[in-house]
């Protein structure tokens, strides 16, 4: 049994503020541009403003990149385009500025950092600022047997935890958030499986460097057979992060919760990240109002989670590579509406 209570974010989360979002709805009533014809512009800047409880909304200033990474032992099935164990790989390229969210970042001027979950690779060969988190080497094969023990679910969740309370601690005004792994979009459709009671193959999608239709049905029958494993344990969302989660999955489920606990707003990139919100909503209901989605990756049980959470993606361009970089391609679009709702004029006062 976990001594961690997972309940107590149901109290530490509160809803951004709903007297501060009105009247930022009636500033933008005042101003030159009439009301809507900014779109979702207006949404958002109204939506940061009550994230941030300030009327005019504060620029964002602070943005950063929060990559959690880990290997799945369910890659060792066939069921994705790499080969099981080489996220390190994808790290790597991340680090040396390779990738595209390091190249998408570097344009943008926002940090990246990575944390090394469950890599499966020596902790050495990596520096210590992403390893020192790291739980264990590799998680379970998820179709057949937990992906970690309680003691690791815990140790992975409290570890996004205190990730999220350096960020907030530091400064970062708003977290885009990925992931970087090697099967976790099999262990992430089993999660929404798992949460919105639905089969397999309505939320088996074909990766970010998409599978062929052998590997796809190999896929589909390492989530239907984690599926079962997942059912049992629905009530106790630590349980179910450790049956077929991960050790990154479970720190992202962590770090979402205490980034809605800090006040942080954090947008949300892949069906990694979509799956883990989705946890993270089953935990405390009202930690989705401070996540945005940042955009649509075309998995199918991406799109059954934000629609579960009502969260609908700022943009649609056929982003699969993951890292955090669809999301990353909405951090402008939110800047956009966070200057237009601080710094357009006020019209004259109407009789």
């Amino acid at each position: 049994m976990s001594s961690l209570n997972l309940d107590d974010f149901t109290d530490l989360i509160e809803r951004p503020d709903g007297g501060v979002r009105r009247d930022a709805e009636a500033r933008r009533e005042r101003q030159v541009v009439p009301p809507g014809a900014l779109g979702r512009l207006d949404d958002l800047g109204e939506w940061l403003a009550a994230a941030q409880s300030a009327v005019p909304v504060r620029a964002i200033e602070r943005p950063r990149v929060v990559l959690f990474a880990g290997d799945h032992g369910v890659a060792g099935l066939g069921v994705s385009a790499r080969p099981a164990g080489s996220a390190d790989e994808l790290v790597r390229a991340v680090l040396d500025g390779s990738s595209p969210v390091s190249v998408l970042a570097r344009r943008l001027g926002v940090p990246v950092r990575v944390v090394d979950m469950a890599l499966d690779c020596e902790p050495e060969s990596l520096p210590d600022e992403v390893v020192r988190h790291r739980v264990r080497r590799g998680s379970g094969r998820i179709d057949v047997e937990d992906a970690l023990t309680l003691e690791e679910a815990e140790a992975a969740f409290l570890a996004g935890v205190a990730v999220a309370d350096e960020e907030a601690d530091s400064g970062t005004d708003l977290v885009v958030l990925g992931d970087v792994s090697v099967g976790g979009t099999t262990a992430a459709a089993v999660l929404i499986a798992a949460l919105c009671g639905t089969d397999a193959s309505v939320v088996t999608g074909r990766g970010g460097r998409a599978i062929d239709d052998l590997a796809w049905m190999r896929k589909c029958a390492a989530v239907r057979d984690a599926l079962r494993r997942a059912r049992p344990v629905l009530g106790d969302q630590l349980q179910l992060l450790a049956a077929v989660g991960g050790a990154d999955l479970a720190a992202i489920t962590g770090f979402l919760l205490q980034s809605a606990a800090r006040k942080t707003p954090v947008i949300l990139d892949g069906v990694v990240s979509a799956a883990c919100a989705l946890v993270g909503q089953r935990v405390a209901f009202r930690a989705p109002d401070w996540w945005l989605a940042g955009q649509t990756s075309g998995e199918p049980a991406q799109a059954k989670a934000f629609d579960r959470m009502a969260l609908e993606p700022l943009l649609d361009h056929g982003v699969t590579v993951g890292e955090g970089a669809g999301a990353l391609l909405a951090l402008p679009l939110v800047q956009a509406a966070a200057a237009l709702a601080a710094e357009l004029p006020e019209g004259p006062e109407k009789e």
